[in-house]
């Protein structure tokens, strides 16, 4: 009986090592051999109610771009290499207070991704996304030098969005760096009706300067920074909670991070590797010009309809260049600086000022008119005299000037019934009252 009851439980105890191993073979799969689904990859998302006037986003399939490929996967081997020191992507005068380092990996996580980068249709997803960086890139490095953040942080945006400005998750997240409408409001950003400032590269660069920069006092790590950017930072403080560990890569092996985050950083590296020097992994690319573009001041609630109008400037092009006005006009609470084409603000503001002018003389004229009717009215009462019009009555003339008939008729010796005439001159409350004080009043 003891014999039957040890070979039950030994045969238990091996039932329960099998299941352990397998789990724990298919989690090492799972995290080290799935191909990349990054959720901050953009998506088209159905339009909802609220997002009826938001731009329309990119046709890009992000998510699309890391589904395994059909058949065997080409082999790619790639050389872990020590890299010197990133050099400065735009010579540029350094930051001069530098937060802090970052430290580009090219372990095996990285590795597999700067490989997945090079082969297949992944190969013409990351070329869009380097040819697109061309507009955005410059100005998001000058912002986060003077921020004092490494530069190599802004290939962030890259997996975020492909550097699309209009980009939209399916969780809701929009614009280059894919704000949450509630962290964009903590970082000054406007969403609401009218705007959403998500959708203003330059405005949403700083917010995500600023919000990068705060993930670092917390984690003092650029990994973990980014690892917090995408998963949340509670969710990557309980990850170090739960291991003891702060070391990002380390984490990767645990059940704390979603394979979403744990791809998200060995991405972002090595994006980063092939977005300093694309011609070294075989990429020959053109980038876009930087955009540009100068600010104008325009009246509160003005339709670009109405400034394409005024200046000439194609419809499509102030839409693309203000696409955070949701409704295509500016809000109704103060005037607005538009982003409009460089060269064209004088015809913009010519335009404006025609439109000033005749506004004035609309108003000039009104006011003109007013002063006539003034005047007129004035000339009838000379010296405390009205001057008899056609239709006047003499109960009409009293109640005029707040007199009653009995005091008008009395002033101006008139019997019950006389009748007046146009032209006639009558002595109005105005004078009698002033006689009445000083002289005693007429008789």
């Amino acid at each position: 009986m003891l014999v039957t009851d040890l070979m039950i439980s030994l045969f238990r105890l091996l039932l329960i090592g099998i299941a352990f191993f397998t789990a724990s073979h298919l989690a090492v799969r799972g995290a080290v051999g799935a191909e990349l689904e990054l959720g901050g990859v953009s998506t088209v998302e159905p339009p909802v109610a609220e997002d009826l006037a938001s731009p329309q986003v990119d046709s890009d399939p992000w998510a699309d771009s890391f589904l395994p490929t059909p058949g065997r996967p080409a082999a790619v081997r790639i050389e872990p290499v020590q890299r010197p020191p990133a050099v400065p992507l735009v010579s540029t005068p350094a930051s001069p207070q530098r937060v802090s380092t970052y430290q580009i990996q090219q372990n095996d996580h990285v590795l597999r991704f700067l490989g997945q980068f090079q082969t297949g249709y992944r190969r013409a997803v990351v070329e869009r996304w380097l040819t697109r960086s061309g507009r955005y890139l410059p100005m998001a490095l000058d912002v986060f030098r003077q921020k004092g953040l490494p530069e190599e942080l802004v290939f962030t945006a890259m997996i975020e969005s492909g550097f699309d400005p209009v980009a939209v998750s399916n969780a809701g997240a929009k614009g280059l760096w894919q704000f949450m409408a509630p962290t964009a409001r903590q970082y000054g950003l406007r969403v609401d009706r009218w705007l959403d400032e998500r959708l203003d590269p330059e405005k949403a660069t700083v917010a995500a300067a600023n919000y990068l920069s705060d993930l670092y006092k917390i984690f003092g790590s650029w990994d973990l920074v980014q690892a917090a950017y995408n998963a949340g930072e509670m969710k990557v403080l309980r990850a170090i909670q739960g291991t003891g560990t702060r070391d990002f890569w380390s984490l990767t092996g645990t059940r704390f991070l979603r394979d979403e985050t744990k791809n998200f950083v060995p991405a972002i590296h090595a994006v980063t590797i092939i977005g300093q020097e694309p011609e070294q992994y075989g990429f020959t690319v053109r980038p876009d010009e930087p955009l540009s573009y100068e600010q104008i001041t325009v009246p509160k609630a003005t339709s670009l309809k109405h400034v394409a109008s005024l200046s000439g400037i194609p419809l499509e092009e102030l839409i693309r260049l203000n696409s955070e006005l949701r409704l295509k006009q500016t809000p109704p609470d103060s005037p607005y600086h538009l982003k409009v084409p460089r060269g064209s603000a004088p015809a913009l503001q010519a335009g404006l000022d025609r439109e000033v002018e005749a506004r004035k003389a609309a108003m000039a004229s009104r006011t003109g008119d007013r002063g006539k009717r003034k005047v007129q009215a004035a000339e009838r009462v000379t010296a405390g005299v009205h001057i008899v019009q056609p239709r006047d009555t003499i109960g009409g003339i009293a109640k005029r000037y707040g007199v009653s008939v009995q005091q008008l008729s009395r002033w101006n010796d008139l019997e019950h019934g006389a009748r007046i005439f146009p032209g006639d001159r009558l002595r109005v409350a105005a004078v009698a009252r002033q006689v009445d004080s000083e002289q005693g009043g007429f008789r």
